[in-house]
């Protein structure tokens, strides 16, 4: 099921960038344009807020950054789990 939201995010980003160059059905453009930085714009919110988990990631920092940027607690969330799960055995 986290794949479809992924999937879904990502689809919801494409889709606002190619507004300029298609034309939408019911005027849809500016709508999705909307709609992809009202997500971008809550994925930074969480950005401090959830740091501590983002460092958890088996990786560059940047890229779990990145991937919290784009899929907000889609990608946290799953670290958190993780570290409540150590954390307890």
């Amino acid at each position: 099921m986290n794949a479809f939201f992924k999937a879904l995010c990502l689809t919801t980003y494409a889709l606002a960038l190619v507004v300029p160059f298609v034309t939408f059905p019911m005027d849809a453009g500016p709508y999705l344009q909307k709609l992809a930085l009202i997500l971008l714009a809550a994925h930074m919110l969480e950005l401090p807020i959830t740091y501590r988990y983002l460092a958890l990631y088996k990786g560059p920092l940047i890229d779990s950054v990145a991937m919290s940027l784009l899929f907000g607690l889609l990608h946290w969330q799953p670290l958190a789990k993780a570290s409540k799960r150590a954390a307890q055995g």
